[in-house]
Order: C-alpha cells, then sequence, then structure tokens
C-alpha cells in the first residue's frame, strides 16, 4: 500500500496551492492566512518566504519569470527581482470579505483563479493573454481546486461547500467550458473535496479538507485508491521531483481547537507520497 510520510515540518496555518518548479527543483506553496509564500529545495533543504502583506489564495508560474497570483485584493503579477506586486484587476472589489482562493493555468497559458466571500455567490475567473478578465461561471460557493486533463479536453473544478468536483467540456483554443456535469460527489464522512491535481494517465487526485485523506479517482470518477494522512486537513496535492512521481501534500490547522491541534502535531505539514505515478509539468501563464 502506497502511504503519505511527513516531509517539512512547517506549521501552516492554512497551507494551500502547491507548485513544483522542474527547471528551479523548487516547491512552491501558499500560506493563506499567514499572507505569505514559501519555496522550499528539497535537495540542498533551504527555504525562503516572502510576505506579501495580504491573503494570497493560490499563484502560478508566469513564462516570462514571476508569478501570477490570486490575492484579496485580486489579481496580480510578482516581480521575482524586486518582490513588487502589481494588481491587474480585481473584479469582485466592494464584495464582503472576498479574496481570491484557488487557481491554476490551463493547457493554452490562461490564468483560472476563483474566489469565496460570505453571501455564497463566488465565481470563477480566466486571466486571458491580452491581460482581459472574463467571468466563466457563478453561483460558486467556495471556488477550489481544478485541472485539466491530458488530452486537454476536460477541466475539473471544486466547489467545496456541495462536496461537489465538477467536469467540463474545455475547448484549448478559446479557452471556453461548457456542459457542467457531476464528476464526484463526497460523500459527508469523507470531507469536503479541496484542491486536485492530474496526473499523466488522468486519474484526479484530491484532497479531502476534514477527511483525513487524499483519493484518487479515475476519469469515470471510481475510486481508485485513497491515501490517509495523519491531519484532519490536507488542502492540495501537487507532483513534483525530478522525475514528477513525487506527490507534495499541504495541510492546515486553522479551525482546529487546541484539543484537536494537539492530537494532531503534524497539522499544518507538508507530506509526500511517493505514487508510482507521474505528475505532468505544471501549465505556465503565457501573459
Amino acid at each position: 500500500m502506497v502511504q503519505a510520510e511527513h516531509f517539512l515540518s512547517v506549521q501552516n496555518q492554512l497551507g494551500e496551492g502547491p507548485l513544483w518548479h522542474p527547471e528551479e527543483e523548487l516547491l512552491y506553496w501558499v500560506d493563506i492566512e499567514r499572507e505569505c509564500f514559501h519555496r522550499y529545495s528539497p535537495e540542498t533543504g533551504r527555504g525562503d518566504t516572502f510576505q506579501l502583506g495580504q491573503p494570497v489564495g493560490c499563484l502560478a508560474f508566469r513564462a516570462s519569470g514571476g508569478l501570477v497570483m490570486g490575492l484579496r485584493d485580486g489579481l496580480a503579477f510578482w516581480d521575482q527581482k524586486t518582490s513588487d506586486i502589481e494588481i491587474i484587476d480585481n473584479p469582485e472589489d466592494g464584495r464582503l470579505n472576498a479574496r481570491f482562493n484557488d487557481g491554476k493555468v490551463d493547457p493554452g497559458g490562461r490564468f483560472w483563479a476563483g474566489t469565496l466571500g460570505e453571501d455564497d455567490q463566488s465565481c470563477l475567473y480566466k486571466l486571458d493573454l491580452d491581460g482581459s478578465v472574463q467571468t466563466m461561471e457563478t453561483g460558486i460557493q467556495i471556488s477550489n481546486g481544478m485541472g485539466w486533463s491530458p488530452d486537454f479536453k476536460t477541466m475539473y473544478y471544486t466547489d467545496s461547500p456541495l462536496r461537489v468536483i465538477y467536469v467540463y467540456d474545455f475547448d484549448l483554443k478559446s479557452g471556453s467550458i461548457n456542459n457542467r456535469r457531476d464528476f464526484v460527489k463526497v460523500p459527508p464522512e469523507d470531507g469536503f473535496p479541496d484542491g486536485l491535481t492530474v496526473d499523466s494517465e488522468g486519474f484526479i487526485w484530491s484532497a479531502h479538507w476534514d477527511g483525513w485523506r487524499v483519493t484518487r479517482y479515475d476519469p469515470d470518477g471510481k475510486i481508485e485508491r485513497v491515501i490517509y494522512l495523519p491531519v484532519q486537513r490536507p488542502t492540495s496535492c501537487a507532483f513534483g521531483g525530478p522525475d514528477l512521481d513525487q506527490l507534495f501534500i499541504t495541510s492546515a490547522w486553522t479551525g482546529l481547537s487546541e484539543t484537536e491541534r494537539q492530537e494532531q502535531p503534524l497539522a499544518g505539514d507538508l507530506f509526500l507520497v511517493h505514487a508510482e505515478v507521474k505528475g505532468r509539468k505544471e501549465n505556465e501563464f503565457l501573459g
């Protein structure tokens, strides 16, 4: 049985959004509630933390250098030389306690990111290559994990409180989605689907908040395996390592009672699974 290993003690309050940079051989991830992101070298054991001054829900790599991000204040670029933040657009400006949450770059180089707020009226947005922002989905409670099939014809997208992962038909050329239907409905006893990644075989790995697990689904939505974790709130996962066969898993301790934290001393740390299957290189934003 494939098992998860304790990888790195970081005690993130709300660790999320791991990404592997194959050229740098560095792992990136965010701590949303501590308003920062981290990068770490498994080879050297050295890491850096970058404070942003506001909650950061997600980040992705830019082909031209630096990062594209989803922040409390909107979609933004981060300059790797100066650490400056350039806000591109905030389509939810004025919405009560709204911020961007999870996001990814599609196979065409566009950045997708969704939001959360207090009114259960969140949206999914797409930042196109020309800098325009389009609303792609509405009426979402908490926008979360997304990914694309290896043939680029399918997109997966999560609404966590509804315990559903949707699947759409995806058009690579236009970046459009249509024909939404349920891919997976997660039962209450298994927690809430959170961040996800799609491996090279087209199987979907979903972290389950309050579920103590990461589940691998086949392309038909059937459970292929479950990886159990010693923490209640795994948040997301991504493939990395030299051969892209290591699954890195983030977690959180936010919202746990003192007793629960004592019972879960590794909550907020990173975990690693030698998955026996390869992931795919993360797409880079081309704008």
